[in-house]
């Protein structure tokens, strides 16, 4: 069940890369806030549709919950306005190997500090490996556009 759950996030990342590529030209056509618009307008549609299909019953009311949780909805429009001005400059790759690197960044803190309920994680020397290969990629990947 792991690896097919690998194997999603996998799925997913390489779906962030095409909204990437797809964010760049979307942003001249129409302007960064207009392309973030209209991205998170087509989602929250068809959220709304499957959510109409796949009603779960937990409708909790909204005030009862944590404002802090409610923050990911400010992060998710400040990352797709940054993609929307990074991509056309720095291409997808080095844009999506630059997020990867704040993503695993921040996520070895949350990990090991046990943010956000989560349970701590040790930080290792595998750990620690492999966040230096992603940085090294966002390094090569840099010099590589340069030469």
């Amino acid at each position: 069940m792991r690896i097919i759950v690998i194997l999603l996030v996998v799925f997913a990342g390489m779906g962030l890369s095409f909204e990437a590529g797809l964010l760049g030209p979307l942003g001249h056509q129409v302007g960064h806030l207009w392309a973030t618009l209209s991205i998170f307008g087509v989602g929250a549609a068809l959220l709304w549709l499957i959510s109409i299909f796949t009603s779960t019953g937990k409708n909790q009311d909204m005030r009862s919950i944590p404002k802090w949780q409610l923050t990911g909805g400010l992060l998710g429009p400040i990352y797709v306005v940054v993609l929307t001005l990074a991509t056309p400059v720095l291409g997808v790759a080095m844009t999506m190997i630059g997020v990867l690197v704040g993503q695993v960044g921040k996520s070895f803190a949350i990990d090991y500090f046990g943010w956000f309920g989560t349970s701590k994680q040790p930080v290792d020397s595998l750990r620690v490996t492999g966040m230096l290969f992603v940085i090294a990629a966002l390094v090569l990947t840099y010099l590589g556009v340069q030469s």
